[in-house]
């Protein structure tokens, strides 16, 4: 692995450290420092609406009167994505949940990938990559503009972070510009082609959380899934796990009040938790700062390796969950290799957790290129309450899919999909975490090598997508668009360059029906698969109705 600390580059050449000494510099503010101030701006609001409650409830002289509630600007926050280190190989830690690692593979690496897009104008935001305690920090772009205001939403263009090697986790942030909250993602991808760990594994830069869900999990012999907490602020966390199998939900000790230092990480060992489940979901909820949380999940058939991913979290329970990207490969293959021992979750499948008591009926809706795939054992299941229930998508024609799932109860879902279907050599494995419905300017980073797909799903009626290329030099190029029908799934492969600059990352918007999207990443050659659902838009200014009274 490459040890130097992470660096970037904007528009293709190297910048020097944000909080460097030398003249002329400009320090910026730290991951920590960024979250502190956007943890003070709620609370000052948070403390407004309480004095004009408080104010409220008191008896008012009868000469009082109120004035009408106006709306109030809240401050825009930072952006602040939070990427998981390195995929590493876990060693002899079967009866604990603290784990020790051994070192990774020969071929390994670990490199993120980001973009960040100017206000109108092409005023880039301050930004930049730094270790998860603030340092050192690495600039994207410098920033301390601000935007013209005959400036149009035409005049843009972009800070690259063009796949910079890491060997821990790292925090990609982007600051407020004009108000208004930047556009700004990024990805980490592992890759190696030896070791147990050998596949690749890619992971969204995840903005933290106090309230997250993760769906498929599996601490079954030959599987190993290590949950990693991480906490950039300078809060300390205190993090409890609820903990969902196939039979219900798990009481497990030590599970709860799991503290995470600020700008640290924590790596919990499930199987510690909750051993011997094929089916796992896990709900992370953080009592101080707030976190991100990744599992990383690796099969091993007994010496031949069945893949390593990095489950990320989706979106909360709700009645209808939908994920795209999904990769099937043909039905007889997927027959072939399933049907041996220990290759049981070597096939496409879902899983879905009810976290209430009451059981859920859920319908499950398939859509191919030609419309929607019938599952061969129908589409509708009872899921149990408070408990996962696994539904197998093997079966249907080879080809990529957006699955949709609904229900009168709110739940959560997750899909697997795998690639190879030969028993003697090295298979990998990916989960669709469930995505949000796409908006305006979706920032969505690609990792450099293999096969780069865009894949949308429109359930209903049609969607128009356009999607624009973002490139190494900075520049935002022409957009594309795609006509996507009601109850269909489009795919589109992306260059590795546009004119002579590599790809960097695209700006997608829709418009239209509900449309979904994700990135599936595979590699000519070799069985490797990672699939990612897209990140939510920036949201614009906030605001909020002040009702004041004398």
């Amino acid at each position: 692995m490459h040890k130097d600390a992470p660096h970037a580059e904007t528009a293709g050449q190297e910048t020097a450290p944000a909080n460097t000494t030398a003249k002329g510099s400009v320090r910026r503010a730290a991951p920590k420092e960024v979250l502190a101030g956007l943890v003070s701006a709620v609370a000052i609001v948070a403390a407004a609406g309480g004095i004009v409650a408080a104010a409220s409830l008191t008896p008012q002289p009868a000469g009082s009167r109120s004035i009408p509630a106006t709306l109030a600007s809240v401050p825009a926050g930072a952006s602040v994505g939070i990427c998981p280190g390195p995929a590493r190989l876990l060693e002899g830690t079967e009866a604990g949940t603290d784990p020790q690692f051994s070192p990774e593979s020969a071929t390994a690496t670990s490199v993120v990938s980001g973009a960040v897009l100017s206000a109108p104008g092409g005023v880039l935001p301050g930004s930049l990559l730094s270790a998860l305690n603030g340092k050192p920090a690495i600039e994207i772009a410098k920033g301390g503009g601000q935007p013209g205001k005959e400036a149009g939403p035409q005049d843009l263009k972009a800070g690259v972070l063009k796949g910079r090697r890491v060997d821990s986790a790292t925090v990609l942030s982007a600051e407020a510009l004009a108000g208004q909250k930047p556009s700004a993602a990024g990805v980490l991808k592992y890759a190696a082609t030896d070791g147990d760990l050998q596949g690749s594994a890619a992971a969204n830069c995840q903005p933290p959380a106090n309230d997250l869900w993760l769906a498929g999990a599996s601490t079954t012999v030959g599987r190993t899934s290590v949950l990693i907490l991480s906490n950039a602020s300078s809060t300390p966390a205190t993090v409890s796990l609820e903990l969902f199998g196939s039979k219900g939900q798990i009481q497990a000790p030590g599970s709860r009040g799991l503290l995470v230092a600020p700008g640290s990480t924590r790596s919990i060992v499930l199987a510690g938790l909750a051993p011997g489940e094929a089916q796992l979901s896990v709900h992370v909820r953080s009592a101080g700062g707030p976190v991100t949380a990744a599992i990383q999940q690796s099969v091993l058939r007994g010496l031949t390796p069945g893949g390593v991913d990095f489950i990320v979290p989706g979106a909360a329970p709700a009645a209808r969950q939908v994920m795209t990207g999904l990769d099937i490969q043909s039905a007889d293959g997927i027959a072939a290799v399933t049907g041996k021992g220990g290759f049981d979750d070597a096939g496409p499948a879902l899983a879905i957790t009810v976290p209430g008591p009451s059981d859920a009926v859920v319908e499950v809706k398939l859509f191919g290129r030609d419309g929607q795939k019938a599952l061969p054992k129908g589409g509708v299941v009872t899921a149990k309450g408070g408990a996962v229930t696994e539904v197998s998508l093997a079966g249907v024609p080879a080809g990529q899919y957006t699955v949709s799932t609904s229900s009168d109860v709110s739940f959560v879902a997750a899909a697997r999909v795998t690639r190879g279907v030969n028993s003697g050599q090295a298979s990998d494995v990916a989960w669709a975490a469930s995505g949000v419905r796409l908006g305006s300017q979706h920032v969505v980073p690609v990792p450099r090598g293999g096969d780069r797909v865009l894949v949308f799903g429109v359930l209903e009626n049609r969607a128009t997508i356009s999607y624009a290329p973002v490139t190494a030099d900075g520049r935002i190029r022409a957009a594309a668009t795609a006509d996507v029908a009601g109850g269909t799934t489009t795919s589109i492969k992306l260059p590795a360059k546009v004119g002579a600059s590599d790809v960097v990352a695209y700006v997608v918007s829709a418009s239209g029906d509900a449309a979904y999207g994700a990135l599936l990443l595979q590699q000519a050659g070799r069985e490797d698969i990672s699939t990612l659902a897209f990140m939510p838009a920036a949201s614009g200014q906030e605001k909020v109705a002040v009702t004041l009274g004398y």
